[in-house]
């Protein structure tokens, strides 16, 4: 039958069509013709309409990218950006406005104040030129000419668009006149003046109040930068940078939390805005958000392409993360623009230390405590990184200061201990670290002469930074009464300063008056709850017999830093001495996986947290690892006793207890111990 219905090849027109036996095959055939006829057409058409939008799209990039644009409309737009707060859509418009319009004042003026509030000083000055050339009187150009220069890193010649200025002048070219001669003279002091007495004049000039607080936080005066911020805020919410200030400074009064909403309402209003996004980056990052950080840094490299910051935030991301050769390849792509910053300096030494690369690290970390030479910490690290390069001196010159002190920790004395590596002093340096017993802190003696210090301090009398200084000086040489005095003084002239506050309350708990630091001590709290107050604050409430009042300064602080080590350290502390043994162990386990195996006081504390528990099997591991880095530490003894009697080894734990009580004879807790076998 297929052979009856098959058509043969020779028929043609009618006699073919007589071929065909079965009418209904002939339409089928018909219609599927049609169907592919009108997808042949259909795929034509598609050809050739995308062939035209490539010649539109030709057109269009050929008449400069952009459709044609009415200046006034645009114009109009970028008013009501800038009104909304969004510098990124006043700035583009105002670009195609000038595009459309070169000859138009108002184009130029306002693309020249847009480029300005995105720090594009470039950009600003060429549209200066143009609308000088287009009747733009100069005098109306001088104070955004030299707020430009200034962006521009050329002081000189913001310096001279001021000199051109007339001698009666707005408040626009009197707050850029003295912004100008404090970048020429370091003269915060003057501009701040300044700055409060256009603020007195012009009350309801949000920029004004944004500049105030913003200086006012870089010289440490957190409360009155915090007072000139939020007026800021009140006066112009839709303002980024207003928002920006706010959010930096709630961060550091408040904590990393509370931080976040700030920055989040800054980018609501410019999704762009590259000040916001550094800084809400940065806070995700130490909040142990590194997806959300990394998003934020990638936003900001559109924004402003090749940002040495985002970078750096993207290396320490990647250094967290243990990647540290892609973490060195992000240093590189800063392009040595950050170098002077203290953090930087040492994230290049951790990275280099980590890959194997001890003498870099020296170079890195020496570079740190040249900036920081108080910085412990830092100073540890070039102790490590010099022994590793076989600079024994070297390494016992920077562990000196610490070393002359009775508080000097664990790790630094066995630095110490390598660094003599047998020498005439090795042996007591072994027997004082392996103790573990520490003194009560000191105050740091000044790195220069006290009438230099004081003479440094006179021309900024309210400046906390000069007045830290004659009083650590006065401290050092034992002269409590002066040093309280001048820090008393430098509370009255900056009441603001938390720095002010933390140093009097310093001298008064060196001196012995504890209790009477803590008032001191809240009030730094409440102007900044950084790790330093927090850790004073709690001291000093513990020693004064606060320790309800000591648990919520913890609380307080752990919600808005989840990622601090100290105050983690200090609350498994608690933990373990309230017996709640499962929350202490999560999170020591925690602080384990951060800081590694080499941390005896964690070890101990672990040791003690599953004994506690019942897991004797683990404590007895932990209790192990600590003794071996420790074994005449009699809280480390004590701790490893405590773990082989949880795993029912009561002969070696007895021993244990015996040493601990020899090494540290009557010591209450390790005689409950030892009876409680």
């Amino acid at each position: 039958m297929s052979e009856d219905i098959r058509p043969e090849r020779g028929y043609r027109g009618r006699d073919r069509r007589a071929a065909q036996p079965y009418p209904m095959m002939r339409r089928k055939r018909r219609r599927i013709w049609r169907r592919r006829s009108i997808r042949r057409r259909a795929r034509l058409i598609a050809i050739l309409m995308a062939i035209a939008l490539a010649m539109a799209g030709l057109a269009y990039l050929l008449r400069g990218g952009e459709p044609p644009v009415d200046p006034a409309v645009a114009l109009r737009n970028a008013a009501t950006a800038l009104q909304a707060g969004n510098y990124h859509a006043a700035h583009d418009l105002a670009r195609r406005a000038s595009v459309a319009a070169p000859r138009s004042r108002a184009a130029q003026m306002t693309l020249a104040r847009t480029s300005l509030l995105l720090e594009e000083g470039v950009t600003a000055e060429a549209a200066l030129d143009r609308a000088i050339a287009a009747g733009v009187p100069v005098a109306d150009t001088l104070a955004m000419r030299a707020e430009a220069r200034l962006l521009l890193g050329n002081p000189a010649g913001a310096q001279e668009a001021v000199a051109q200025m007339p001698a009666a002048r707005d408040a626009e070219m009197i707050r850029i006149a003295a912004k100008v001669r404090a970048a020429q003279t370091n003269g915060g002091g003057a501009y701040r003046a300044t700055l409060q007495q256009l603020a007195a004049a012009k009350p309801d000039d949000a920029a004004i109040w944004t500049d105030l607080g913003r200086s006012r936080f870089g010289a440490g005066d957190v409360a009155g930068a915090t007072e000139a911020a939020s007026h800021a805020a009140a006066l112009a919410p839709a303002d980024p940078r207003a928002l920006t200030l706010r959010g930096e400074i709630v961060r550091a009064r408040y904590g990393l939390t509370a931080a976040l909403p700030w920055f989040r309402q800054a980018l609501g209003r410019d999704p762009y805005y590259y000040p916001a996004l550094i800084q809400y980056a940065a806070t995700l990052g130490d909040l142990g958000r590194a997806g959300d950080a990394l998003a934020a840094t990638r936003t900001a490299l559109v924004s402003l392409p090749g940002s040495p910051e985002a970078f750096y935030l993207q290396a320490v991301i990647a250094a967290r993360a243990g990647r540290y050769g892609l973490a060195e390849q992000l240093l590189q792509l800063t392009g040595g623009a950050l170098a002077q910053r203290p953090a930087t300096a040492m994230l290049e030494g951790v990275v280099a230390y980590a890959q194997g690369r001890p003498q870099r690290a020296v170079r890195a970390w020496g570079r740190l405590v040249g900036m920081q030479p108080m910085n412990i910490g830092a100073r540890q690290l070039l102790a490590a990184a010099q022994i590793g390069i076989g600079d024994r001196a070297a390494a016992l010159a920077t562990l000196r200061p610490m070393l002359s002190r009775p508080d000097a920790d664990g790790y630094a004395l066995r630095l110490a201990v390598m660094a003599l590596a047998g020498g005439s002093d090795s042996a007591a340096m072994v027997d004082r670290a392996q103790s573990g017993a520490r003194g009560d802190s000191t105050i740091f003696r000044a790195d220069r002469p006290l009438a230099e210090l004081t003479q440094a301090a006179t021309g900024e009398p309210t400046d906390p930074t000069y007045a830290l200084g004659v009083i650590r000086g006065l401290a050092s040489q034992g002269n409590w009464a002066a040093a309280a005095a001048k820090a008393q003084a430098l509370v009255r002239a900056a009441p603001g300063a938390p720095a002010a506050q933390l140093a009097y309350g310093d001298i008064l708990a060196l001196s012995g008056r504890s209790a009477e630091a803590v008032a001191p001590y809240a009030r730094a709290a409440n102007l900044t709850f950084d790790e330093p107050t927090m850790l004073r604050l709690i001291d000093g409430q513990i020693r004064a017999a606060k320790p309800r009042d000591a648990a919520v300064a913890l609380g307080l602080y752990v919600s808005q830093n989840p990622q601090s080590v100290a105050a983690r350290r200090l609350l498994g502390e608690w933990q373990l001495r309230n017996g709640d043994w499962d929350a202490a162990i999560e999170l020591l386990e925690g602080l384990r996986d951060q800081l590694g195996l080499r941390d005896v006081v964690l070890l101990r504390d672990l040791a003690l947290a599953y004994a506690g528990a019942g897991d004797g099997v683990v404590a007895r591991r932990y209790g192990a690892a600590a003794y071996r880095l420790a074994p005449m530490n009699a809280e480390v003894a004590d701790a490893y006793g405590v773990a082989l009697a949880a795993a029912g080894e009561t002969g070696g734990a007895r021993q244990l207890f015996d040493k601990a009580l020899a090494l540290s004879p009557g010591n209450p807790v390790v005689i409950a111990h030892r009876d409680a076998l």
